[in-house]
């Protein structure tokens, strides 16, 4: 079995710790806000599932150890360059997303086809909504940001409302709309629980042993 650091022991990293046997993997060290990173010594790859205002440190220190890294943290984008740079300082895989839900990756997919089909439809409007758990950090979620940026790819140019909600403890549905005086239509994921996010990053953590660089989960999950 290959040997997984999990870096952060909340809700989330306990359920790694629970799907990881599936995935291959044992439990090299359980690494908590107050533990030492060099616990991930000799791990083949560490999973991080931590805060936002974390990761940087985070990918710095694993990345110094050899370990390659997946990211399920969200909100930490304006770190992103000091992760680049540590992982090519050390030689490392890490790999991140706004979401690790294999479903969300694939409704993202969608969401830019559509938004393609009716760029040049200038009688469409369009929204992008998400709801979450009142603990979320982030506002919009890193997710939504990326869907408005996957609409802009496909080349809908004209003004995307977005709003966010927080509250009870959802675990995150995001919507996309585009309405017309004769029609709308609506695109919807939610998701059930947050065990999508696990296996998604498991797979992600099978992946970046013995590879190099960032890179984002969409792009290793559609090569594969």
């Amino acid at each position: 079995m290959k040997k997984l650091a999990i870096v952060g022991y909340g809700k989330m990293g306990r359920l790694i710790e629970s799907l990881a046997p599936e995935y291959d993997f044992s439990i090299h060290a359980r690494i908590d806000v107050n533990d030492d990173a060099a616990a991930a010594r000799g791990a083949d790859v560490a999973v991080e599932f931590t805060i936002p205002d974390a990761v940087a440190a985070n990918a710095e220190k694993i990345a110094a150890l050899g370990v390659p890294l997946v990211i399920g943290t969200t909100g930490w984008s304006k770190d992103l360059d000091r992760v680049r740079a540590a992982a090519a300082k050390h030689n490392v895989a890490i790999v991140w997303s706004p979401n690790f839900s294999i479903g969300v990756n694939v409704f993202s997919r969608l969401v830019r086809e559509a938004a393609k089909m009716l760029a040049n439809q200038a009688q469409y409007g369009a929204w992008a909504w998400e709801i979450h758990h009142h603990t979320k950090k982030d506002a919009p979620s890193g997710t939504l940001i990326k869907l408005v940026e996957e609409m802009k790819a496909g080349g809908f140019a004209r003004p995307i409302d977005t709003s966010s909600n927080r509250a009870g403890a959802h675990p995150g549905t995001h919507e996309i709309g585009f309405d017309s005086a004769a029609d709308t239509i609506t695109l919807r994921h939610t998701a059930r629980s947050r065990e999508g996010f696990a296996r998604g990053a498991l797979t992600a953590a099978h992946w970046a042993i013995g590879k190099a660089g960032v890179h984002e989960f969409s792009d290793i999950l559609f090569e594969r």
